[in-house]
Order: structure tokens, then sequence, then C-alpha cells
């Protein structure tokens, strides 16, 4: 499997399904496909109120 990356180091391609997670102080948490448009990040076509930290 592929390693992870930051989002403050690189993107996704705009528009491609991606493994995501949040990883920070507080632990691993939300982990689940995401698909970015501009700013956003969505879940089918529903987006989530949050940026994940890490992407795959």
């Amino acid at each position: 499997m592929r390693p992870w990356t930051r989002t403050t180091d690189h993107l996704p391609p705009e528009g491609r399904e991606v493994d995501t997670k949040i990883d920070d102080a507080d632990g691993e948490r939300n982990v689940q496909r995401l698909k970015r448009r501009g700013n956003l990040w969505w879940a089918g076509d529903m987006y989530v109120y949050y940026t994940p930290t890490h992407w795959r």
C-alpha cells in the first residue's frame, strides 16, 4: 500500500477519490475515502466539515 502524504506538503489530484485520515496529537481518526474539489473534501455527494491531514 502507498505511504501517507501530508495535505500540507502536497494535495491529491482534484476529482480523484483517495484514502484520507486525520492524524494529529489526538490520534488517528476519520479514515475514509474522499474526493477533493477545490478547497472542499467530498464523501459521495456530501462535503465533510473538516480537512484531512493525510491522503494516499
